[in-house]
């Protein structure tokens, strides 16, 4: 597709309107997507025909102070992705704390298992089991 011959005209003069805050066919965002609206082009035309004129618009709303939506938003995602990242961190760490918890407790319980299936009195199908370690309340 052959652009426009005023193509490069056109997005140039979107670029001095959305910076002047007198956009007349987008919503006016520092983006390539109002910049296209505004121009009245295809969005294509500013990531692949004139990717000069896109970084030109980029670096004209840096050098004002502003940043890119763009640029917003992403690091609005970085942060809040940051944030998933640490509480991530917290709950892996207490699943760890938990796993460890659960694995001694299981190994107890293999152990008087084991103790309780211990070898009985040759001869009888009595198992004897150990006197209580704690004292009976009911009985004095």
């Amino acid at each position: 597709m052959t652009p426009a011959p005023n193509e490069r005209d056109r997005i140039r003069a979107a670029m001095h309107r959305i910076l002047s805050g007198v956009p007349e066919r987008s919503n006016g965002a520092s983006t390539i997507v109002a910049l296209a609206a505004e121009a009245d082009v295809p969005r294509n035309a500013l990531t692949q025909r004139h990717t000069d004129l896109k970084n030109q618009f980029y670096e004209q709303i840096r050098t004002r102070g502003d940043t890119p939506e763009s640029e917003k938003r992403l690091r609005r995602q970085i942060a809040k992705l940051k944030d998933l990242r640490a509480s991530d961190a917290t709950e892996i760490q207490q699943l760890r704390a938990d796993v460890q918890a659960l694995v001694r407790a299981l190994h107890l319980a293999q152990l008087e298992n084991h103790r309780l299936r211990g070898p009985s009195q040759p001869g009888t199908n009595i198992r004897l089991l150990p006197a209580p370690t704690r004292p009976d309340p009911h009985h004095e």
